[in-house]
């Protein structure tokens, strides 16, 4: 049987992570009920989903007007305003645990006890989250990639709560969608945030010691090991300040081999965050 999207969806935080969830479920037929608190991040979150569209429109990939699709989005303000009858809660705010923790626990009281709750954390414990949480069976995580319409990939979180059929009906969705989904058991980085994030410090310390540029690093991994994209330009797209902020997570919970380099601290802090500033480790100036 082919698997079916959920029919009611609600996204929390409207970022570009944000956003792009809300797209491919409302591209896949569901509804998607995106929160963000005040009107400005509304509209901003609303437009993105609107470009994403288009941008899909333009490529051919879209089946039906990219307005028929937008039409399937609806934004509220606050996450009590969500219905009882969700079928599945995916909060998308910024990696702060404690932040997490409050929009997982609002979010449990405003749906219904048959909801799925999903973070998209890319690295925080899954366990640790599910602490706030009155039915933690309930709750995993479902990480997607960045941008969430082109990457095929969903991380699937499960916590030892977990239950098999909040783990199964999470598969079903992300088969639904199109994409393909690895199962890991909670761990600090999971698996793809642990891979991915020693990769690039690993490229990030040898542009420090002028090992070589980073056009070259990036080339070596994509001619030589087939990676589609380089470490250096996966981190402007990803954002130096997100991936400094998993690298200290993971250095304080598995070692040195985490620790941030030097580099990546100081752009940083003279905020060339990548492609949302404009400057990371390449010039994003035109894009």
């Amino acid at each position: 049987m082919t698997p079916a999207v959920p029919k009611l969806v609600a996204v929390v935080g409207g970022g570009r992570m944000g956003a792009g969830i809300a797209q491919v479920f409302a591209v896949a037929g569901s509804a998607v009920c995106l929160v963000e608190r005040d009107p400005a991040t509304a509209a901003a979150a609303r437009d993105r989903v609107a470009m994403g569209l288009r941008r899909a429109a333009e490529k051919g990939v879209l089946d039906e007007p990219s307005d028929a699709v937008l039409e399937r989005l609806r934004l509220v303000d606050e996450v009590g305003g969500l219905s009882a009858d969700t079928d599945v809660v995916i909060e998308a705010v910024p990696e702060d645990a404690a932040l997490k923790i409050q929009v997982l626990a609002a979010a449990e009281r405003a749906v219904g006890e048959q909801t799925v709750l999903a973070s998209n954390t890319s690295s925080l414990s899954i366990t640790g989250l599910a602490d706030g949480l009155q039915r933690p069976e309930r709750f995993l995580g479902m990480h997607f990639f960045n941008p969430v319409p082109a990457s095929r990939l969903v991380e699937i979180v499960s916590s030892p709560s977990t239950a098999g059929s909040a783990r199964d009906a999470a598969r079903s969705w992300v088969a639904a969608l199109g994409k393909s989904e690895v199962v890991v058991r909670d761990s600090p980085g999971f698996a793809t945030s642990r891979l991915g994030v020693l990769l690039g410090l690993e490229a990030i310390r040898m542009l420090e010691e002028d090992v070589a540029d980073a056009a070259s690093i990036d080339r070596a991994m994509e001619l030589g090991y087939r990676h589609p994209m380089g470490p250096l330009r996966s981190t402007d797209l990803v954002g130096l300040d997100v991936r400094l902020a998993i690298a200290e997570h993971l250095h304080r919970e598995l070692g040195e081999r985490f620790a941030p380099p030097r580099l990546l601290r100081d752009k940083v802090a003279r905020g060339e965050l990548g492609r949302k500033t404009g400057q990371g480790f390449f010039s994003w100036e035109a894009s």
